[in-house]
């Protein structure tokens, strides 16, 4: 008997958090089966990454520190995908706002004082929010996709990067190389566990998920982003400017790249150096759509992508493998997150012939979106 898939009267409830879960029980197993077909140890591999680092509590302190950043990241996208504004351009905001950040550190490297740490992290989010405007400008002034200027600016944030470790900013003690000077202890986050890795960042990161949960459920701007992405024209009729939601959106998401930014850069690299982007800005982007744009399911996604970060970097030495692993692990998660998306609005059944259905769009997180019923329909 052929397969095929027949609508749903109502997208399912239980499917809408089962694919995640489904879609990483199928990296594991394609994951495994791929590296070892490239022969390398599949099975290994699989939990090296997956497995081990939940067994190990040391490494529980990495995955935290790992995790943060890319909630933090992925919580301020999920906003602007709510409301159709793509910003692909996090990891850019990250790097600027590291550099922001930075700058300031600079200018008080031999400061004391209780105010030099705060001044940083405004700093970091003034810079990610004021990169994440230049694609805001373009798209209501312009009419540019965000999509493709976020993008490109990804590559010039990188190059400023670069020519300040190589040139200005460059610690001239450091012996030549290409790195600032180390931040001193007023620059640096506290650890609010003592002896552990586990810094500032990650309450934070816990501390704005509820913060933005509340924002998109219980405040009008939250409302407003919501009937902005999936109704247009009501919005409009509702007196929404759509123009105000996409400075909005990008600004939040800009500014929540740029907070993860100088808190990596004051927390774990404890000064700027080149290899500073570490491709958080587009993993967030995996995270907020496992996670289904819902800033709590975003926490659970977190951790689940520092895995493969934190195993990935395991399974490097233990069983030798390389290093785009990470990146091929983390690709599959999502391209079969997107596979099995369509079982929240079909069933797949038996008998009669197969019929092709068009791929159904991610279905919102419970209590946060209520189901389209015309327009654009669902937001991402």
């Amino acid at each position: 008997m052929a397969l095929r898939f027949v609508p749903r009267r109502e997208p399912s409830r239980p499917m809408l958090w089962a694919t995640p879960v489904l879609a990483v029980l199928m990296t594991l197993v394609v994951g495994t089966v791929l590296f070892t077909a490239l022969g390398y140890d599949g099975l290994g591999a699989a939990r090296e990454i997956f497995v081990t680092p939940l067994f190990n509590p040391y490494r529980w302190q990495d995955l935290l520190v790992k995790a943060a950043p890319l909630a933090t990241i992925a919580i301020g996208l999920s906003v602007g995908f709510r409301a159709n504004v793509w910003n692909i351009g996090a990891e850019g905001q990250y790097v600027i706002g590291g550099l922001a950040g930075t700058g300031v550190a600079l200018l008080t490297l031999d400061g004391e004082g209780a105010w030099i740490l705060p001044a940083m992290i405004a700093a970091g989010v003034l810079g990610g929010m004021a990169w994440a405007a230049i694609p805001a400008f373009l798209r209501t002034r312009l009419g540019v996709s965000e999509i493709l200027s976020s993008l490109m600016l990804n590559y010039v944030a990188i190059q400023i990067l670069y020519y300040l470790m190589r040139g200005p900013w460059k610690d001239p003690m450091g012996f030549n190389f290409p790195q600032t000077a180390m931040f001193s202890g007023a620059q640096t986050l506290p650890y609010v566990v003592p002896g552990t890795l586990i810094h500032l960042g990650i309450p934070v990161a816990l501390a704005l998920a509820l913060a933005v949960w509340f924002l998109m459920v219980r405040t009008v701007a939250g409302f407003q982003v919501r009937v902005v992405g999936l109704a247009p024209q009501a919005a409009r009729y509702g007196g929404f400017r759509e123009g105000r939601v996409v400075w909005m959106t990008m600004a939040l998401g800009g500014g929540l790249a740029g907070l993860a930014g100088i808190f990596e850069a004051a927390g774990p690299f404890g000064q700027m150096v080149p290899a500073f982007p570490t491709g958080y800005g587009f993993t967030a982007i995996i995270v907020a759509f496992l996670g289904r744009l819902n800033p709590i399911g975003i926490v659970l996604a977190a951790l689940v992508l520092a895995l493969t970060y934190v195993g990935g970097e395991s399974a490097q030495t233990t069983i030798g493998l390389p290093a785009a692993a990470i990146g091929v692990f983390q690709a599959m998660m999502l391209f079969f997150l997107l596979a099995v998306d369509i079982l929240v609005r079909y069933r797949l059944t038996t008998g009669g012939r197969g019929t092709a259905v068009a791929p159904a769009p991610l279905a919102p997180a419970p209590g946060l979106v209520p189901e389209p019923t015309s327009g654009r329909g669902a937001a991402a």
